[in-house]
């Protein structure tokens, strides 16, 4: 598999125009190219009149057709072999986990962050449980918009707090500056796909998607992680932890659930809390956590 980039095309050609355009950039016959595959498609609009879309390519070609392109053109830069974009999960978790004595991970938080920390853990088998101080996404929206229209605040539940985090109402926008070298977001885009995403996201520069469709997604991540084995607790508000005294080690966290305190043991923790949790920060510093 090679990986053709920089192919530009006119903004409004046909269909097969993509596939001349491959032949005639790699000088090669039609029945060599076996596959392509669109990885990313951009535009050039610099010229007002003549915008050009810009093409990075997956080809599948023969054997022979792709030992005589890499010779010819061996010091190009648009032209090369595939990266391996696969996610390769870091661990599996053994059969029958949780045994007596091994406690599940917990994630606190149920934004972006926290539900692909979720999903990737329910994905390994560890059966995550995430504490979410706000409420599901159904729920959650009804009171945005109670703020939005009404000005009545659920200080638990909010456009900040809630299922799906403060992205869920900011239109679903997924690009970001941050280099991908390990190709992880591949892997986040996938999942969003499977999730009812338009595939168009996991080729299009700056994708996004839209925040109705963002609620019916989030809402098929959560049933996923459940059918994985993972737990999803609303309204649940973790407003300390605990350490060891001689190590500093974590070994709990204290969880408010309406009038109910209960203490949860718990050694693996994932904060996902997003920037708008002041109080769980202001918290975490007094119990000498490093910030």
């Amino acid at each position: 598999m090679l990986r053709l980039s920089e192919l530009k095309l006119p903004l409004d050609h046909d269909e097969g125009a993509l596939r001349d355009a491959v032949l005639d950039r790699l000088g090669i016959d039609d029945g060599d190219l076996q596959t392509i595959e669109i990885v990313k498609r951009s535009y050039d609009a610099r010229k007002r009149g003549h915008i050009l879309l810009i093409y990075q390519l997956d080809l599948g070609l023969n054997r022979a057709a792709e030992r005589a392109v890499l010779a010819r053109f061996a010091r190009q830069p648009f032209i090369g072999p595939s990266p391996d974009t696969r996610y390769r999960f870091v661990a599996l978790a053994p059969d029958g986990f949780p045994a007596p004595g091994q406690q599940r991970p917990v994630i606190v938080g149920f934004g972006p962050c926290g539900i692909l920390a979720a999903l990737l853990l329910a994905q390994m088998g560890f059966r995550p449980i995430v504490l979410e101080r706000g409420q599901d996404v159904r729920k959650r929206t009804r009171n945005t918009w109670g703020l939005w229209r009404e000005r009545k605040l659920n200080t638990e539940s909010n456009v900040q707090f809630g299922e799906g985090g403060a992205g869920t109402f900011s239109d679903g926008k997924l690009y970001s500056q941050v280099k991908d070298r390990r190709h992880l977001g591949r892997k986040v885009l996938t999942e969003f796909v499977k999730a009812g995403a338009p595939e168009e996201i996991l080729m299009v520069s700056k994708p996004h998607i839209g925040t109705f469709k963002l609620v019916k997604m989030v809402e098929a991540m959560r049933a996923e992680i459940i059918r994985l084995g993972g737990e999803i607790r609303f309204e649940h508000r973790v407003e300390s932890i605990r350490r060891d005294a001689g190590s500093g080690q974590l070994t709990g966290l204290t969880v408010r659930h309406d009038d109910t305190v209960e203490e949860m043991d718990c050694r693996h923790v994932i904060l996902a809390v997003g920037h708008s949790a002041r109080d769980t920060f202001e918290m975490l510093l007094d119990r000498g956590v490093y910030i």
